[in-house]
């Protein structure tokens, strides 16, 4: 509270102290914001203790209370405010004045104001007041209950989560990428409690070792780990088994084995005996068509050695029926289709994600041979490329083979270009390489042109902006690089935006006009703003353009003068107002100092001239010295009659210090 004038100097008492806490959470989970105001007192009276439970879902909190019967005494109150299971309690600050916070956590280290609000973290909320000389009533805070919600549950690696509510009773429902399992439970309910809480710990998402598999239609195996590494000494097995009278289909997403005895076999049977339709001993190159059963099963095993590991496998596998084809797959792509059974006759058309290339295949392919239904082609692949030029307005930047690692000693070029009164801005959202491999960003066409930057390593996401409307990216790897692994490398999101060499457009304001010294707002351009008569400008009425493209403040305004201008002091002189503020009738009166003579007019007055505004009546006078010991002039005599005649010429030829003297002897009337 503010010290009242008057009186004595009073001593400042010790802070009034307000603090807000959690009651219900455990102690160390105790959460408390203080709230402080300084408070002037004269005198040490015997402390005033009130005590108060409030149960209602809203109300107010007066602190201290207006009915303490020694308003001027110590003051210790405490006040708890309960409320329902799975409710909080929400305090807002109505006082006058500002209060500050000594813990971080409810009031987050910021400067309580009127209107600012605290939550509780449960149920309960306590609030106590500690204050020498309070003001009855100088803090009040409004309370209500609002409910409390289970923090939002994190998405498991590989999975993904999905919730009907955060409040007691909603449930989340948690699900895995293909090939992945489940690991917990799959749904997870928000318990009502003085805090909600989910009912247990959220899943995970785990490729298991091995596994049968009954009426499969479409799905994915990967090996454990991915697409990280698998560990030593695994021995997994899968059996697939496609629906009566179908068959099975396998395409290859990935096969990496570390060398020595890592072994990848696919069987065409349902046991260790049947024959093999692939062997990562045998085979150097993955068939890009896949691999076609001849029953309605395929073994899979893969089997690891005690030393060395890499990525292991993904595979992707279909059940079709006869007189159909089996169903087409296309990674970091999408397709479309004339028939989704991909019964006799289908065709399908393939396209990539943005940033992947169509390699290999072909853009369409159709379901022929009636006897024996098969595609006419073979499944285009997606491919990160190295090097292409772009001219889409949008679009994706990937490093060549992305998700996978890239090769060694590579030299990538990649031209982007836009609409040419355009520019391009940049969004490096994954920059994970080498230290000894480099991203270079060229603000041009070509690899001349000014360099936006040069990058190598690992980068958190930033952005890049151009001044011209094309840039280059090179990349280059290390020929020695040992980077690998999934995930490395770099993703690089591009957008055409509209030009940014020039400060952003200045409005006009109202009452009042602007101009500018150059057409284009580049950097250095001033722009200076003027009102209107019987206006004024509020703020700066010049405002550059930076060398960071911002301006150097912010837009002034033109607010209407309703009072005259200062007229500033009067030198060797003093002033007396009429009022703080110099609005019409308010009047200044001028006085000079001793030794000093006023010259002009000692009061000034405000008035109105209507549209152009208020204006003072008088021209600001001066204070002039006073010369009091100059020689007196010398004494003449009176003038003789004879003399009389001429006065006139006696008047005008005479010097004028001696004027005075012939003032009482010459007629009046000349």
């Amino acid at each position: 509270s503010k010290p009242t004038s008057g009186g004595g100097s009073s001593p400042v008492a010790p802070p009034t102290s307000l603090v807000l806490a959690d009651a219900n959470r455990d102690e160390e989970e105790m959460t408390t914001s203080i709230i402080t105001t300084t408070t002037i007192t004269t005198t040490t009276q015997s402390p005033v203790s009130c005590q108060l439970n409030l149960t209602g879902p809203e109300g107010y909190i007066q602190a201290p209370p207006t009915s303490s019967s020694a308003p001027h005494a110590t003051s210790d109150c405490s006040y708890t405010v309960t409320v329902y299971m799975g409710y909080g309690v929400e305090v807002q600050v109505r006082s006058e004045g500002s209060v500050h916070t000594g813990n971080a956590v409810l009031a987050n280290e910021t400067i309580l104001t009127r209107g600012l609000v605290v939550r509780s973290h449960s149920n309960q909320i306590s609030v106590r007041l500690h204050s020498q000389k309070p003001r009855p009533g100088s803090i009040l805070l409004r309370y209500q209950a609002f409910v409390l919600s289970c923090v939002f549950p994190r998405r498991p690696a590989y999975g993904d989560v999905s919730v009907s509510g955060l409040h007691s009773g909603g449930e989340a429902f948690f699900s895995c990428l293909t090939g992945y399992r489940l690991q917990g439970a799959g749904v997870l309910t928000c318990t009502n409690a003085s805090t909600p809480y989910w009912s247990g710990e959220e899943p995970r998402c785990l490729a298991s070792c091995g596994g049968t598999m009954g009426n499969v239609t479409v799905g994915r195996i990967v090996s454990p780990g991915f697409p990280g590494n698998y560990s030593n000494n695994l021995t997994c097995s899968w059996l697939l088994e496609a629906p009566q009278g179908q068959k099975l289909h396998v395409h290859f997403e990935k096969v990496a084995l570390a060398e020595d005895d890592d072994r990848l076999l696919i069987r065409n049977g349902n046991s260790l005996d049947a024959a093999a339709l692939y062997d990562s001993y045998e085979v150097e190159y993955l068939p890009n068509e896949g691999l076609l059963s001849t029953s309605r099963f395929l073994f899979i095993e893969l089997t690891t050695d005690a030393s060395g590991t890499s990525t292991g496998f993904a595979i992707r596998y279909q059940a079709f029926a006869a007189g159909h084809c089996y169903q087409p797959f296309v990674k970091y792509g999408n397709l479309t289709s004339s028939d989704a059974t991909w019964a006799l006759g289908a065709v399908v058309e393939f396209a990539c994600d943005p940033g992947y290339t169509l390699e290999q295949g072909s853009v369409s392919m159709e379901c022929v041979d009636p006897d024996n239904p098969q595609w006419n082609e073979t499944e285009p692949a997606c491919r990160a490329v190295c090097s292409g030029e772009i001219t889409d307005s949008a679009g994706v930047v990937l490093s060549p083979n992305w998700p996978e690692a890239y090769d060694k000693g590579q030299d990538c070029i990649w031209g982007i270009h836009v609409e040419e009164d355009k520019r391009i801005m940049l969004d490096i959202q994954v920059l994970n390489i080498g230290k000894n491999d480099v991203v270079t960003f060229y603000d041009g066409d070509d690899l001349t042109a000014k360099v936006l930057g040069q990058y190598g390593g690992s980068k958190a996401r930033f952005k890049l902006y151009t001044s011209t409307a094309d840039v280059t990216i090179q990349f280059q790897s290390d020929p020695a690089t040992n980077v690998y692994g999934y995930g490395n490398g770099f993703v690089v999101h591009f957008f055409e935006v509209p030009r940014n060499d020039t400060c952003p457009e200045l409005p006009e304001i109202s009452n009042g006009w602007k101009s500018t010294s150059h057409p284009e707002l580049v950097q250095g351009t001033v722009v200076t703003y003027q009102c209107y008569p019987g206006y004024q400008v509020v703020g700066s009425e010049l405002l550059m353009c930076q060398w960071d493209l911002t301006w150097s403040g912010d837009l002034p305004s033109c607010e209407r003068v309703v009072s005259c201008p200062d007229p500033g002091p009067l030198e060797n002189g003093r002033r007396v107002l009429s009022g703080p503020h110099f609005n019409a009738g308010s009047t200044v009166q001028y006085i000079c100092n001793k030794g000093f003579t006023l010259s002009g007019n000692s009061l000034l007055t405000c008035f109105n001239r209507g549209a152009s505004g208020p204006r003072w009546n008088q021209k600001l006078p001066r204070c002039l010295r006073t010369y009091r010991n100059r020689a007196p002039p010398p004494q003449i005599e009176p003038p003789s009659a004879s003399l009389r005649g001429f006065n006139l010429i006696c008047m005008k030829v005479l010097p004028a210090h001696l004027l005075s003297g012939l003032e009482t002897h010459c007629p009046t009337n000349n």
